[in-house]
């Protein structure tokens, strides 16, 4: 089966998160994703996760989650010999991906108009902390950095109580995702004109745009948004306590929250209109507070979601991952190597699947520089050439 990104060949000299899991997006996709690190100084996600024993072994899980599908070759792109390796192999590249300081690639020769010139379709991907441009384009961070700058910690957490980051690293992830978009986007633009371009990818950018609604209300009427804890604007969104775990209830419009209020036998508490909604808050939540109080969690999530009403227990991860719902959709994919100290190993692939050509593992992720001699042989260099 014909794969969206067969045919397309993908040098990836990324490191830690939001740049890899951009490349993974394409490797999962049919890419031919070449992962380029220092043999001196690889990617640092090698070295974490939370199986010691692998990030001892360079192959933490941290790394593992984006790793698949990648060839792995060693270059120091310090030395003149590692640079011209590259270079062989982005001469025959479609799409280049780097996300280290504004600047830094330009200082080793390999910014983008030097490549450019080589190979003129190229599509260069360059992500960081605030973008290429700006009076900050030079500051370096990772995505705790961003999620304090860019507001989003200070909105969240409960009211006066301190600021709190996002439990998984969204922002990370997000960037990746855009970075993924804008670079398939750079090339449905290249069949077009075949013309590649420079696509510079920002996590402030991307944490902005996760933050639309609070941001545009802002610039409008001045509104800040304050950290709320679980409660949102309606009373019939936000998480409640039960007779032994909490629930989220979301009955965000009107006939949702017409369905809740007929459902609790509270006719008289459902509104017409969504400012009602705003002035009766605390009626509605206190009266949500007493009723959900009186049943379990699991017993209010059936009797909501039967009432096309919804409702989630707040689960733990463990749970989460063993609900059949992710079995069917395939979120999740197993390597299959037997023999192979990887085999058995399960991750993420994609938030999407197609009919066509869907997403799909095809092996495991490599040690460092394990392919590097089959690939620059194949480029008509040596393993020598890169040292």
């Amino acid at each position: 089966m014909a794969r969206a990104f067969d045919g397309l060949r993908v040098i990836d000299t990324t490191h830690v998160l939001a740049g890899p899991f951009a490349a993974y997006q394409m490797a999962v996709l049919g890419a031919e994703v070449i992962k380029i690190e220092d043999p001196n100084d690889p990617d640092q996600a090698r070295m974490q996760g939370t199986d010691r024993v692998l990030t001892d072994a360079k192959m933490g899980t941290a790394f593992l989650a984006q790793g698949s599908n990648k060839k792995a070759v060693a270059l120091d792109l310090k030395t003149e010999a590692g640079r011209a390796a590259l270079l062989r192999l982005v001469d025959e590249a479609d799409v280049f991906v780097e996300n280290y300081r504004p600047g830094a690639f330009e200082a080793l020769g390999l910014g983008h108009e030097v490549l450019r010139a080589r190979n003129p379709g190229l599509v260069y991907c360059s992500i960081s902390a605030f973008g290429a441009t700006g009076p900050r384009r030079a500051q370096t961070g990772y995505d705790n950095v961003i999620q304090a700058f860019c507001g989003m910690m200070a909105m969240t957490g409960t009211p006066g109580g301190p600021a709190l980051r996002c439990g998984a690293p969204v922002i990370d992830y997000a960037t990746g995702t855009t970075a993924a978009f804008a670079i398939t986007a750079a090339l449905f633009h290249r069949t077009r004109t075949g013309q590649g371009q420079h696509v510079d990818v920002s996590m402030l950018d991307v944490a902005l745009m996760l933050m639309s609604a609070p941001a545009a209300g802002f610039l409008w009427n001045g509104v800040h948004p304050e950290a709320a804890g679980n409660d949102f604007f309606f009373a019939t969104l936000g998480c409640y306590d039960t007779l032994d775990e909490p629930i989220m209830i979301a009955a965000s419009n009107l006939a949702q929250q017409e369905r809740l209020w007929r459902a609790l036998g509270r006719d008289d508490l459902i509104r017409q209109d969504n400012n009602a909604r705003l002035d009766a808050h605390a009626e509605e939540k206190s009266a949500l507070s007493t009723i959900l109080a009186t049943r379990g969690a699991a017993d209010w999530e059936e009797f909501f979601i039967a009432r096309r009403i919804p409702a989630a227990r707040v689960r733990r991860l463990e749970e989460a991952l063993a609900d059949p719902q992710l079995r069917a959709r395939g979120v999740f994919q197993r390597h299959r190597v037997p023999g192979h100290s990887l085999d058995g190993l399960t991750v993420p692939v994609a938030g999407f699947t197609m009919s066509a050509c869907p997403p799909r593992l095809e092996f495991p992720p490599q040690p460092v520089g394990a392919q590097t001699a089959d690939i620059l042989s194949a480029d008509g260099q040596t393993e020598a050439d890169g040292d």
